[in-house]
């Protein structure tokens, strides 16, 4: 009856164990390979699976979700022989467990060399100003590189960033030199610029304003000169009636010319800064007489036409 009982006992302790090798539960986001005596055999998915126990074995374990992989900072020498340590991340996603189980060892290992060998070789052909202002080129090139690479090992390469481009400090120092001494020829740029439009702007003002000038000297002119024709008409015609007193055998028409040269003369000696007193001569009284006779000459003129 006990060796009865033991049986019993070691029979349940083997089926327990049997059932135990031979239930897998595998999580959500995770495909494992199953290998028989050591050769692979199939795929387990998320959920309840069973293998046959003691002749199949779980594999390797593969994560199918996106992944993401730390590159390590290293150092990288650009184009133009300029030294700077550079710090990336990628991330990558398993596709075909098959083929990340057994095409490639170590995989997050082989992806890392990988990445780290492309950041040297895609950095290493630019220059360092290249290399700092286009981040996204250089992210697209690796993104590219990489995936190429990676596809026989069933992976994906979704992205690669480059998070950080660090140049030695005495470079830094230079950029920012440089970069202060371009910011102040552009201003100086500017200014001149702006020096340049102001002159420009009081020459056309200057310019302007002479023009302004020379168009009223001329319409001064053309009203003066228009002034002494008008005059001259007054003149001729003054004349022309004086001449024709003369010949009408008036005598005190003659006087007429003598009283304005009389009065001319008086005028300009009166408005003489040197004189402060104006003597009349005698023959103011001579003058007098002709523009009487004027005015007779002129009431007789106007008679006639009356």
């Amino acid at each position: 009856m006990f060796d009865q009982n033991i049986a019993a006992l070691i029979f349940i302790a083997l089926v327990a164990v049997i059932i135990y090798r031979a239930w897998h539960s595998v999580p959500q986001g995770q495909q494992w390979t199953v290998e028989r005596w050591g050769r692979f055999t199939r795929v387990l998915k998320p959920g309840f699976n069973l293998i046959v126990p003691f002749v199949d074995k779980i594999g390797r374990r593969q994560i199918v979700m996106e992944q993401v992989l730390d590159v390590e900072p290293q150092e990288v020498i650009s184009a133009d022989n300029a030294m700077v340590t550079t710090d990336a991340v990628c991330f990558f996603q398993v596709i075909d467990p098959i083929r990340a189980s057994y095409e490639v060892n170590d995989l997050p290992r082989a992806m890392q060399n990988l990445v780290m060998t492309n950041i040297r070789a895609v950095l290493g052909s630019m220059e360092l100003d290249a290399m700092l202002s286009n981040r996204d080129v250089i992210n697209t090139a690796l993104l590219t590189k990489v995936d190429e690479a990676t596809n026989p090992w069933g992976v994906k390469v979704t992205r690669i960033e480059i998070r950080d481009i660090t140049p030695p400090r005495d470079l830094v120092d230079a950029m920012a030199n440089q970069m202060k001494a371009e910011r102040e020829k552009r201003a100086q740029i500017l200014r001149a610029e702006g020096e340049r439009e102001s002159a420009i702007k009081v020459a056309e003002g200057q310019k302007r304003a002479q023009i302004l000038d020379a168009e009223g000297m001329r319409e001064a002119a053309f009203l003066e000169a228009e002034a002494r024709e008008r005059e001259a008409e007054a003149e001729a015609k003054a004349t022309a009636l004086v001449s024709e007193a003369i010949a009408n055998g008036n005598p005190q028409a003659i006087n007429y010319f003598v009283a304005q040269k009389y009065v001319d003369a008086l005028g300009q000696l009166a408005s003489s800064q040197n004189s402060k007193v104006v003597l009349m001569p005698l023959e103011a009284s001579d003058v007098i007489g002709s523009i009487a006779g004027i005015k007779e000459l002129v009431e007789s003129a106007k008679s006639p036409a009356a």
